[in-house]
């Protein structure tokens, strides 16, 4: 599949400092749409820099943050994550995801995309990665707790239209943007893609949404 077209929006993203974060402020640019990029701490920001993106600092678990920071945006990008960071995971995925339901709806955000694990998902056999034999046991309560996030916006999403996207196994790190994904049916742990790709996929499924209130599994 290949990068989507189309005339300049605004697109809030959260966790903007991050590796997926900052490459999908780097590809929606690159398509012409303006950028609100959030950041817990701005000095951890060194994506791209330019008239075209406002960089905020602010923190996703609290809904009057995200009402104030993407009110007139036409869609939210959600690539933040915790982990060994002094947060605890099972209350920051929740927590974030209740703040992202809310907070879109006051703004009036019509779309959410928001970066999940492909650990929690199934294989061909229908077996979690998560669960699988020769899976790290001292990362499954992180998976854990990034599921129930997931589990929030399936049970509280009300009329917000999300979309849960992951890589099919793990990310490439420093990979190139070669322009292209695919869309897999279930989680491959082999799998790669690089952040580049990754970002194609989110800000194709924030501006022209193909799946909603799905997990998406691509590579």
């Amino acid at each position: 599949m290949t990068q989507s077209t189309g005339p300049g929006l605004k697109i809030a993203i959260f966790g903007a400092a991050g590796r997926a974060g900052s490459a999908a402020v780097a590809e929606a640019r690159r398509r012409g749409h303006q950028v609100t990029a959030i950041a817990r701490d701005r000095s951890r920001y060194h994506g791209v820099a330019d008239e075209g993106v406002h960089l905020v600092e602010g923190d996703v678990t609290d809904p009057d943050t995200v009402a104030a920071f993407t009110a007139g945006h036409d869609a939210a990008i959600n690539t933040t994550a915790v982990y060994g960071e002094g947060t605890d995971p099972d209350t920051f995925f929740p927590a974030a995801s209740r703040a992202l339901i809310k907070g879109l709806t006051q703004a009036g955000v019509p779309r959410l995309v928001t970066v999940g694990l492909s650990a929690l998902l199934p294989g061909p056999d229908g077996t979690p990665g998560m669960d699988a034999p020769d899976f790290p046991a001292m990362f499954k309560p992180f998976c854990l707790a990034h599921g129930a996030g997931l589990e929030v916006l399936r049970a509280e999403g009300g009329a917000l239209d999300w979309v849960w996207v992951s890589p099919a196994g793990d990310f490439d790190h420093g990979g190139p943007r070669t322009g292209r994904y695919e869309i897999h049916q279930h989680q491959a742990a082999q799998a790669r893609i690089s952040y580049a790709d990754f970002a194609i996929a989110l800000v194709d499924e924030a501006l022209e949404p193909r799946h909603q209130r799905a997990q998406v599994i691509v590579s």
